[in-house]
């Protein structure tokens, strides 16, 4: 249903190397759709980078198919695989995940603030949502914050919860 609380959010799942080389992966991700009337537009699902990389043309056409429903994407820990940027272009994403471990030192190492700027600045760029994993601190929010990333994941917010908990959370 539509409910103003939780029409602003998305639900996103990670999707495991196994359930998205499988050939019938897009019907089934479809099928889960219809069976729960889940609205296409509030999906992201999480794809990792070298899940994507280890056969990209595949991964583009499942993309795009599941695209065509606007189902949307994140390339999930950004930076830590052999990521090639020329795939990027080519990807039919939405988002990018900052992996935590660039994230976890933020406010003592130089070479991860170049990284997290770099990360940011790209995806400005290209014109994808940016996301950083493993938040825990203040320090750690507002410098993401001043540098243009916007979206947080981590125990600074909340720890990951069940779905019954987190509908308490929302209507409390």
């Amino acid at each position: 249903g539509t409910d103003s609380r939780t029409s602003h959010l998305h639900l996103s799942v990670n999707v495991s190397a196994r359930q998205f080389r499988q050939q019938d992966f897009v019907e089934m991700v479809l099928e889960v759709l219809a069976k729960t009337g889940a609205d296409p537009c509030k999906l992201r699902l999480e794809l990792t980078e070298s899940l994507v990389l280890d056969n990209v043309s595949d991964s583009i056409d499942k993309m795009q198919a599941l695209r065509g429903v606007s189902i949307h994407f994140s390339l999930d820990d950004f930076g830590t695989g052999q990521s090639s940027l020329s795939y990027l272009k080519r990807l039919p994403l939405d988002q990018i995940k900052i992996d935590q471990s660039f994230v976890r030192d933020i406010a003592t190492d130089p070479s991860d603030v170049a990284i997290v700027k770099t990360i940011i600045g790209m995806a400005n760029n290209l014109g994808l949502e940016v996301i950083a994993e493993g938040v825990e601190t203040t320090v750690q929010r507002n410098f993401l914050e001043s540098n243009g990333c916007h979206l947080y994941q981590g125990y600074l917010f909340s720890k990951p919860m069940p779905i019954g908990e987190l509908q308490i959370l929302l209507l409390g």
